[in-house]
């Protein structure tokens, strides 16, 4: 299966392609919590939702652009968790830090995922306990975490100012920072690029799922701040607590 979850991911890379490039109009609108949402992001939804019910029709499927009601999931056990385009703002901002999100949870862990960074063509994948990355050319290689001094520290783009991260990183001792946005943070991890990437703002259960999916099968630690792995056993809030993703 994850063959075909790495083919519907480029498709829906490349309909999120379309708009970047002005080939089709942005369409920039707000939602109800003042995110944007563009006519990349919908275009990236409609080829995911389509391919995955046409492959597996009897998994359920919880999206950042289609929320099904808590009375309609509220006893999903195993379903598709997707964010048809992370990084909508660095969309906006034309700095290619903007994926597609697809992972498969099975009791409230995520035990399949791809992240695809449409203006590179880099992916990554996770199924059975293995992590890869897929480059521009093709080439596979498995991935896995790696131990630094000082360690390379990865914070949000967007969320970077954040009051608790600043006294976190004062507290953390020598180390060096980078900025990034979407998903690719947990792979920079997963790759051994990034040592930690620690997340105090909001994030949201489709911004992470993929990307913890990914973190995990390369070695890594995905738990809250108070050592519990993030779970995406279906709740009424679709909001993560604040989470660490580390070697230890």
């Amino acid at each position: 299966m994850i063959e075909h979850i790495i083919t519907l991911s480029r498709d829906a890379g490349a309909a999120i392609m379309q708009v970047y490039n002005g080939e089709k109009p942005l369409e920039l609108n707000q939602k109800q919590d003042d995110s944007p949402v563009t006519a990349a992001d919908l275009a990236a939804h409609r080829v995911i939702t389509a391919r995955l019910q046409a492959l597996a029709p009897d998994i359920p499927l919880l999206s950042e652009e289609d929320s099904p009601d808590w009375s309609v999931r509220q006893h999903w056990r195993r379903f598709w968790l997707v964010d048809p385009l992370d990084g909508t703002k660095e969309f906006l901002r034309r700095n290619g830090e903007f994926t597609v999100n697809i992972a498969l949870i099975e009791d409230g862990k995520p035990v399949m995922g791809v992240v695809y960074v449409p203006l590179t063509d880099r992916l990554y994948a996770a199924a059975d306990g293995k992590a890869w990355r897929i480059d521009e050319h093709g080439e596979r290689q498995a991935i896995e975490v790696k131990e630094a001094r000082p360690p390379l520290v990865v914070v949000s783009r967007s969320h970077g100012n954040n009051a608790e991260l600043q006294d976190y990183l004062a507290h953390l001792g020598e180390h060096q920072t980078i900025t990034i946005g979407s998903s690719l943070k947990f792979c920079l991890v997963a790759e051994g690029t990034a040592q930690l990437y620690p997340r105090f703002g909001p994030t949201s259960v489709w911004d992470t799922a993929a990307g913890h999916a990914v973190a995990m099968a390369a070695g890594a630690q995905v738990n809250d701040w108070q050592g519990r792995a993030l779970d995406y056993t279906p709740r009424e809030s679709f909001l993560n607590p604040g989470f660490r993703v580390s070697l230890f």
